[in-house]
């Protein structure tokens, strides 16, 4: 019998590609079930309640927090952000492989609340890079820019808390090294 799939966390400073690494992941292997984080940040145009993330107030986040019912929660840039802790530990018992797309505070909870987890790191080809991808973004206000610039900053800083580091020079690349790091080949 194979051994029950582990919890894969991917992590590492905004901008870098982890939504197009998971992504294309994503396409070429539907059966890694993502989990996805309750929000109570207001939707970008395009994204849907459930799919993306699912749309919270705060009310309802507070419930969700007071309950234990978030594996690992959050705050950025002034919203907060979670992970329902039912739907992956139910799809773990089933031996499905799941991913977790996090933050470095969510992936550091994670390690406390479930030390068999895989922490993955997904690191920018250069700093200059990553400034490039934050700033072409264009949906953030220039304030916003500069938190996400000084956050990528301290998460960069903590590469070393993690099991493994890609760099994402390829999502090809890294997609193909992420699947065969959760066995999913």
């Amino acid at each position: 019998m194979s051994e029950r799939p582990r919890l894969t966390v991917l992590s590492g400073p905004s901008g870098v590609g982890k939504s197009t690494v998971v992504a294309h992941m994503r396409k070429a292997h539907p059966e890694v079930w993502l989990s996805v984080s309750a929000t109570t940040r207001k939707p970008r145009p395009g994204e849907r309640h459930g799919v993306q993330y699912w749309f919270t107030g705060d009310d309802e986040f507070d419930k969700l927090v007071a309950n234990g019912e978030l594996l690992e929660w959050a705050v950025f840039a002034g919203n907060r952000y979670g992970t329902p802790r039912g739907p992956v530990l139910e799809r773990l018992e089933r031996g499905e492989p799941v991913l977790l797309e996090i933050d470095l505070q969510g992936a550091r909870q994670v390690r406390q609340s479930m030390p068999e987890a895989q922490l993955v790191f997904l690191a920018p080809p250069s700093w200059e890079e990553l400034v490039r991808r934050l700033t072409g973004r264009g949906t953030e206000p220039q304030e916003v820019i500069e938190q996400r610039l000084a956050a990528a900053r301290v998460e960069l800083a903590a590469e070393s808390e993690f099991d493994v580091t890609l760099v994402n020079t390829s999502v090809e690349q890294v997609a193909a090294e992420l699947l065969a790091l959760m066995n999913v080949v």
